[in-house]
C-alpha cells in the first residue's frame, strides 16, 4: 500500500505548495486587480442602472401626473363643448321658435286683412246690388205711376215745387 495519491512523499505537498504560491502570486498580480475592476464597473454599471430606473421611474410618474392632467382637460373642454353646443341649440330653437311665431302672426295679420277687404268688397258689392235694386225698384215704381198722364203731372209738378222750396 505504498500508494503515492494515499500516502504523499515529502517533495510532492512542496511542490504543490510552490505551485499554488506561483498560481496565487500569478493570480494576485494580474487576475485580482482585472476581476476587482470588472467587480468594480458593473458596480457602476448597475448603479448607474438603478439610478437610470429611478429617474425613469420618476419620469414615468411625471408622465402620468401630466397625462391625468391632460385627461382632466380634455374632459373639461369636452364639458364646455357640450355646453355650449346645448346653448346654441336652445339658441337655435328659440330663435327659430320666435321666427315661427312672428310668421304665423304676420300670416294671422295677412289674413285678418284680407278678410277685412273681402268683407269691405262684400259690403260694397252688397251695397251696389241693394242700389241697382232700389233704382230698379224705384224705376218700375215710378213707371207704373207714370202709366196715367195725370198722376205724372201732378207728381212733376210736386217735385218741382219742393225743389223751389229747396
Amino acid at each position: 500500500m505504498n500508494n503515492p495519491l494515499i500516502n504523499p512523499g515529502l517533495g510532492t505537498p512542496l511542490w504543490m505548495l510552490v505551485s499554488f504560491g506561483i498560481l496565487a502570486f500569478i493570480l494576485i498580480k494580474w487576475g485580482w486587480p482585472a476581476i476587482l475592476k470588472s467587480l468594480h464597473s458593473r458596480e457602476e454599471a448597475i448603479e448607474r442602472s438603478l439610478g437610470e430606473a429611478a429617474k425613469a421611474r420618476e419620469e414615468m410618474r411625471s408622465l402620468v401626473a401630466h397625462n391625468e392632467e391632460l385627461l382632466h382637460q380634455a374632459k373639461l373642454e369636452r364639458d364646455e363643448i357640450l355646453r355650449q353646443a346645448r346653448i346654441t341649440g336652445e339658441a337655435i330653437v328659440e330663435k327659430a321658435r320666435t321666427t315661427a311665431t312672428a310668421e304665423a302672426d304676420r300670416i294671422v295679420e295677412s289674413a285678418r286683412e284680407n278678410i277685412n277687404y273681402e268683407k269691405m268688397k262684400a259690403m260694397t258689392e252688397l251695397k251696389n246690388q241693394i242700389a241697382n235694386l232700389s233704382i230698379e225698384i224705384a224705376e218700375k215704381l215710378i213707371r207704373a205711376e207714370l202709366e196715367d198722364k195725370q198722376k205724372a203731372n201732378a207728381l212733376i209738378s210736386k217735385e218741382l215745387e219742393l225743389m223751389k222750396l229747396n
